[in-house]
């Protein structure tokens, strides 16, 4: 199986560049199966139903939230009805949608999908790994294909939880913190991982936002609206081969889509 996986999509920007490239993306380079973080998707700050509609109608089979889930109310009484809108799985008990996802691809083949969020310099929910343990649990033997989005600030943390993981899932990758590491690998027990994906949106900017409100915070130290920027736009995502009868990662390789 071959995986695509999309990091953050930031604004309409970000939006703009899955609708103007990711179709052809996904046939000429024979994707099975393409997944993306739209945490920052609506004006750079959560996701609203209609904006989740549009981007799983480009086909992006799941999208995954993050600690900006809950930013548009709207999203409160759209997760339960939408499985392929996932938050974190370390969430408390009692709020709305889910962390797991398992479906099947196009060409029939079952795959699950395990979005959890970390706790180091993030708000305290439980903890991701014992979350990772329950959600793996639950699933079937049959389900060999299992990517998990670590959503963390700590590359640490992220890390951590590649090692966790390994062999029990085909790729663990991180999100949120929009700027692409160059560790991709394959660990020992056959788990493909990244620390961070990287951003899908205008990367002349400062992860996503217009550097003149952003250097404003920085420099004196006052509150300032963060804007989406507007040029230099990309897709940010990883190519992972993934053998379905053995569920461990053949190759995971970075690529970047440029749109300007």
């Amino acid at each position: 199986m071959r995986l695509l996986f999309i990091g953050d999509i930031v604004g309409s920007p970000g939006r703009r560049v899955i609708d103007e490239r990711l179709a052809d993306i996904l046939v000429q380079e024979q994707i099975d199966l393409a997944v993306a973080n739209a945490d920052n998707a609506a004006g750079g700050f959560g996701i609203i139903p209609r904006l989740a509609e549009e981007l799983l109608a480009l086909g992006i089979e799941v999208l995954c939230g993050g600690n900006h889930i809950w930013d548009r109310r709207e999203i409160l009484d759209y997760l339960p009805h939408q499985p392929r809108l996932l938050r974190p799985a370390n969430f408390p008990g009692g709020v709305p949608g889910s962390g797991l996802f398992v479906g099947e691809t196009r060409r029939g083949l079952p795959f699950a999908v395990l979005h959890v969020q970390g706790r180091t310099f993030m708000p305290a929910i439980d903890c991701p790994f014992r979350a990772a343990d329950r959600e793996l649990a639950r699933l079937p033997e049959t389900v060999k294909v299992i990517l998990v989005d670590a959503h963390a600030e700590a590359t640490s943390e992220k890390q951590a939880l590649g090692w966790y993981l390994d062999g029990r899932v085909s790729a663990v990758v991180g999100t949120h913190t929009h700027v692409a590491t160059a560790d991709e690998r394959i660990l020992p027990g056959g788990t493909a991982f990244i620390t961070d994906v990287g951003m899908t949106g205008p990367h002349n900017s400062v992860i996503g936002m217009d550097q003149k409100s952003v250097l404003e915070r920085f420099l004196k130290g006052l509150p300032s609206r963060f804007e989406v920027a507007a040029s230099g736009l990309a897709m940010h995502a990883v190519r992972i081969e993934i053998n379905t009868e053995t569920g461990r990662a053949e190759s995971i390789e970075r690529s970047v889509y440029r749109l300007d």
